[in-house]
């Protein structure tokens, strides 16, 4: 075992999707000795080829026995995620195990019912992913300023969760600790419910008729971009989760009825909307920073031609105003996309519009 420094721990990692090769591949780029191993034999072989470790097996000297195993990452489906803990704990009854499932609480409640030695468990969470699954979407750069969440328990090991840390830095990873209760509220709250939603609004869809459809711009991609997520994954989370889900939806379901009971009070409806507003400015901003204000668009009409971009950011950077955020809405039906440029502050947002627009750029009121 190793914590904050020394020698790194010979690897294995457990189910090699999305994030278990991206994983191998983040921790073999940093020079640590990676094993893998996956339900799917040609997965893991998949997983292999693309450079994120080795596939684990006997040594091949007619002992047996595989490499001494310091650390095992399970990184299965999360209705397998304890007993596949519970199984690596007792496979390897020196290594730390941690898991990088969505939630936290019921794989711990699941390792005590089943009398493993939680002392060398530490649960963790990385907060990332991608709308691809399996290996073949995997990148070594997947973790790298995320949030990794590690959720200490009671029986813990300091230098088990030191070296639980030490991993999530290899990644690029900024470090939370969070109880695992705790950790499941907040990822019901910020990550669960989101997605629910943007299921629900995109499932309407299927009964909109397509010249409706064609009305559709940016607004509903973005709260729908989400849906397109793996059912059979998200099923298995929400049904670990279900508890703090419940609850979540429940505050929902009472803001709907509310809404339905006002729809005919534009003050009502008002003050929706600006609930919402002041929620949006609630999220952490750029770099983790308060997000106390709205930021100002400047939306910039361009053409789908090579080099548009460039010179957009060229000439914007010429005006000496910082950009906080950048977006693009494709036309549906005019070969023209829309580019907002946010700007803090009315002034700046206003003095890059007129700079812009003095360079040619056709402004979007």
């Amino acid at each position: 075992m190793s914590g904050e420094g020394g020698p790194a721990p010979e690897t294995l990692v457990v189910g090699t999707g999305l994030i278990g090769t991206s994983l191998g591949l983040a921790l073999t780029a940093a020079g640590w000795t990676v094993w893998l191993e996956d339900a799917n034999p040609e997965v893991a072989a998949a997983a292999a080829a693309m450079g994120a470790g080795s596939v684990y097996g006997p040594s091949g000297d007619g002992s047996g026995a595989g490499p001494a195993i310091g650390l095992v990452i399970v990184a299965t489906p999360p209705l397998a995620l304890a007993e596949t803990v519970a199984g690596c704990l007792a496979r390897f009854p020196a290594a730390t195990v941690t898991d990088v499932g969505s939630v936290k609480g019921p794989v711990l409640a699941g390792l005590r019912e089943r009398g493993a030695d939680v002392t060398r468990y530490v649960g963790s969470h990385p907060m990332a992913g991608s709308h691809r699954s399996g290996p073949l979407g995997a990148r070594a750069d997947l973790f790298v300023d995320r949030t990794w969440v590690i959720a200490p328990h009671d029986h813990e090991d300091y230098d088990r969760t030191a070296l639980i840390e030490r991993v999530a830095g290899l990644c690029g990873s900024r470090v939370v600790l969070l109880s695992a209760a705790e950790h499941d509220v907040a990822v019901a709250q910020v990550s669960h419910l989101p997605q629910l939603i943007s299921s629900l609004v995109a499932g309407r869809l299927n009964t909109v008729p397509y010249q409706h459809l064609s009305l559709a711009g940016q607004g509903i991609r973005d709260v729908t971009r989400i849906a397109a997520s793996d059912p059979e994954l998200w099923g298995q989370i929400v049904a670990l989760n279900r508890e703090a889900v419940r609850a979540e939806l429940e505050g929902v379901q009472q803001d709907l009825a509310d809404l339905l009971a006002g729809l005919d009070n534009t003050t009502a409806v008002r003050r929706v909307i600006a609930r919402g507003r002041e929620g949006v400015t609630g999220l952490p901003g750029k770099h983790g920073r308060d997000h106390a204000t709205i930021w100002e668009p400047v939306v910039i009409e361009i053409t789908d031609a090579p080099g548009t971009l460039a010179r957009i950011f060229a000439d914007a950077t010429r005006t000496g105003v910082n950009v906080e955020d950048v977006a693009i809405e494709h036309d549906q039906v005019r070969e023209v996309g829309y580019l907002t440029l946010s700007v803090d502050g009315t002034e700046p947002a206003a003095r890059l519009a007129a700079a812009m627009a003095a360079a040619g750029w056709k402004l979007r009121a």
